[in-house]
């Protein structure tokens, strides 16, 4: 039996081409016909103001020849959602999950999530907030494996945002993601 081919988690303050090419490839996977074909979100169009040093964190999953795999990143929450304000708290964003078809099911998400809450705690963030939505498989099950909590449900269509939460100075914070049963 061999051996999988070994894959490398790597931290990017600056996104090249074929970096930016695969966020939005991924991007344009998980939304589709929800979004305008052409757009560019604009933490893509402004990497640095969004991952560079200092403002988040950006993780990508490269295989042996470094070719992505997954992502996930972190950003300053910006507080657009008024019921979710978190006065007084250092709050960031959960974004930009993604695993490749042919490693999902592998446990790499877990692991890049394991690795983003590594990167969380040295920068003294207090909660991680994040939204997900219905259309996206498995997204709800697996964010609260990884300890979040679901803070509110949106029902207004095609979005019926899922927002969640999860703060760091719990004990499930330093634990890593929870055990299936």
């Amino acid at each position: 039996m061999s051996e999988a081919p070994p894959i490398t988690l790597e931290r990017l303050s600056v996104a090249d081409d074929e970096t930016l090419g695969f966020l939005l490839a991924s991007y344009r996977e998980l939304f589709g016909s929800r979004l305008e074909a052409t757009a560019v979100p604009r933490d893509l169009q402004c990497f640095a103001d969004h991952y560079g040093v200092g403002r988040g964190c950006l993780l990508i999953a490269r295989g042996a020849a470094g070719e992505p795999l997954g992502s996930i990143a972190y950003r300053p929450y910006d507080r657009r959602f008024p019921q979710l304000a978190y006065p007084g708290e250092r709050v960031v964003e959960v974004v930009r999950l993604f695993v490749v078809p042919q490693q999902r099911r592998q446990g790499l998400a877990r692991r890049l999530f394991a690795a983003l809450l590594v990167q969380a705690l040295r920068d003294t963030v207090e909660r991680l907030y994040l939204h997900t939505h219905p259309f996206l498989p498995g997204a709800e099950p697996f964010w609260l494996d990884q300890g979040f909590r679901v803070v509110a449900r949106e029902t207004a269509l095609p979005w019926q945002t899922l927002h969640l939460d999860r703060r760091l100075d719990s004990p499930q914070a330093s634990a890593g993601p929870r055990q299936s049963r």
